[in-house]
């Protein structure tokens, strides 16, 4: 055993690949004296599988690092110069695009990206006396070199069909550009801007100047002026009622519409005063008042738009003023035995109250005191009565069939004269600028005088109309005087509206499939758009006129 020991010894200075090929070649007596060479051999071929599995776990590492760098600059962007086009992954392909290119010649000559006046850092469309030096500059942009041609969108930008590469610089310059192109500057907008047209000639700058002046102002850019009503068909439109929220349950006496153009009065027989506010669609109902001793057969705002005076066949009436929202019954007259104040008229500077008295009496009541201050006599009765020159004169008709014109300043009469064909008169009424004023009889005539002929001793009258049957209750004449309207409540649809300056009934009116009932009362409104008409079934009809812009 010694001797077979021995001649297996192998010298310690022999490598250790021989080593292990005798031990695998030749097979050993005894397993135990070859363990050792064993583990020396596995000892030698482990560090070098930890150094191979390190090496793989480090290019794991940077693989995966590099993947979420990718993953970061594809969400957040990247903070390192970008070359567009050099993608790794993009297919390699004939750049040969010579028939996609177009240049965009639609857009304006100065807003193109393909002008030369575009300078680099500045803004576009600026005014060369005015131009910005920008606060910051991108020092990376001069760096970034940028491939236009490889990337479909960016291929827009090129100035050349042969065009790829340009400077960071040059690439925001063009997409300034290509957004000003896209969006045009508002230049009505910048103050004191100049015309850009080389071409355009002196007048044109001028009228470039009056425009920008125009605009600098909140004045109404078109004034139109008082245009003429055409006679023949009056244009109109039905509203709803104005008191469709609240009907009167007798007939309407009264109707009118406040300064404002908005708020509308109705008043009849059931003893309620009732507001609206006048829009044409809802026409809202804001108050009502009830007078339990008084029927009322007339109210009226006052020209001021201050006060309501309210009146019946008693021989009190009522005021209400509509800033204190306070009632207050008046009456009766001091010194006065008249048993019905039923009819009046407010003048038009709202000091002065006209009532009609017994025995031709007209009784004259101040607004402010609700006293009486003087009395006017005719010879006949008192019938009706209406004011001239801003509240100065007062003209009145009656039994007797004349007109009478009435100072009151002198409270004197300063001249009368016969109404032609008029036995007795039941109506008068004068235009805003007293030029004009129209009288109605009893048999349904009306003449329309001219005051100054009238006053001059031409008792002719200008024109009568004669499309009434039945007496006449009311007359009213719209703010600029184009239109009459006349109504008799003893006779169905017996209303009509003439044509002022040809003195001819419009032919559409009243209209043929409405029936408009007896028609007691009627007002326009101040702008003259809208038209009232109350009638005895306790309605207020609606009208709008299409000619006049305003309530």
């Amino acid at each position: 055993m010694a001797t077979l020991i021995s001649q297996n010894v192998v010298p310690k200075d022999k490598s250790e690949k021989p080593k292990r090929k005798a031990a695998l070649d030749e097979p050993s007596p005894s397993d135990s004296v070859q363990e050792p060479d064993n583990l020396k051999g596995s000892d030698s071929v482990k560090p070098k599988k930890k150094k191979k599995e390190r090496k793989e776990s480090k290019e794991a590492v940077t693989e995966q690092e590099a993947e979420m760098k990718k993953l970061e600059n594809a969400l957040f962007g990247s903070l390192l110069p970008v070359t567009f086009g050099n993608d790794s992954e993009e297919v390699d392909e004939p750049n040969d695009d010579s028939a996609l290119f177009v240049t965009d010649r639609s857009a304006n000559s100065v807003l193109s990206v393909y002008e030369d006046d575009v300078v680099k850092g500045e803004i576009v469309g600026a005014d060369d006396n005015a131009k910005r030096k920008p606060v910051w500059v991108d020092e990376e942009e001069q760096k970034v070199n940028i491939n236009i041609a490889k990337v479909n969108r960016l291929r827009k930008m090129r100035k050349e069909e042969d065009e790829s590469i340009i400077t960071g610089t040059e690439y925001v310059t063009r997409l300034r550009a290509q957004h000003m192109k896209l969006n045009p500057a508002t230049e009505w907008a910048l103050f004191d801007s100049q015309a850009k047209d080389d071409t355009s000639d002196s007048d044109t700058d001028q009228d470039n100047g009056d425009i920008d002046t125009i605009f600098q102002t909140n004045e109404d850019l078109v004034v139109k002026g008082k245009s003429k009503l055409l006679p023949g068909s009056l244009e109109y439109a039905r509203l709803v009622d104005a008191n469709a929220q609240d009907p009167s349950h007798g007939p309407i006496n009264s109707v009118q519409f406040h300064r404002n153009g908005q708020l509308l009065l109705t008043a009849g027989l059931d003893k309620k005063l009732r507001f609206f506010q006048i829009d044409g669609k809802r026409n809202t109902k804001i108050q009502t008042i009830f007078l339990d001793d008084c029927p009322i057969r007339k109210a009226s705002f006052t020209p001021d738009g201050s006060q309501v005076i309210l009146s019946g066949r008693r021989k009190f009436f009522y005021s209400l003023d509509l800033v204190k929202a306070k009632t207050d019954k008046i009456g009766p007259l001091v010194g006065r035995e008249e048993k019905s104040l039923e009819s009046f008229e407010i003048s038009p500077d709202s000091k002065t109250i006209a009532f009609i008295g017994n025995e031709g009496y007209i009784l004259l009541v101040s607004t402010k005191t609700k006293e009486l201050i003087g009395t006017l006599k005719m010879n006949g009765t008192a019938r009706a009565l209406t004011f001239a020159n801003g509240g100065q004169q007062l003209l009145s008709t009656g039994g007797d069939g004349q007109i009478y014109h009435w100072d009151l300043r002198t409270m004197t009469c300063f001249h009368k004269g016969v109404d032609e064909g008029c036995i007795t008169g039941t109506a008068l009424t004068t235009t805003p600028t007293g030029n004009l004023f129209a009288a109605g009889s009893d048999s349904g005539i009306v003449n329309v005088y001219n005051r100054d002929e009238f006053l001059g001793g031409n008792k002719k009258p200008v024109k009568t109309i004669e499309n009434l049957t039945t007496k006449i209750d009311f007359m009213k004449f719209n703010h600029d005087a184009q239109i009459l309207a006349v109504c008799s409540s003893m006779k169905k649809n017996s209303m009509k509206l003439v044509h002022i300056p040809s003195f001819t009934v419009f032919s559409n009116w009243p209209p043929a499939n409405r029936n408009l009932q007896y028609a007691r009362c009627l007002d326009f409104s101040p702008g003259g758009g809208m038209m009232a008409m109350g009638n005895a079934a306790g309605h207020v009809l609606l009208y709008k006129l299409n000619h006049y812009q305003h309530a």
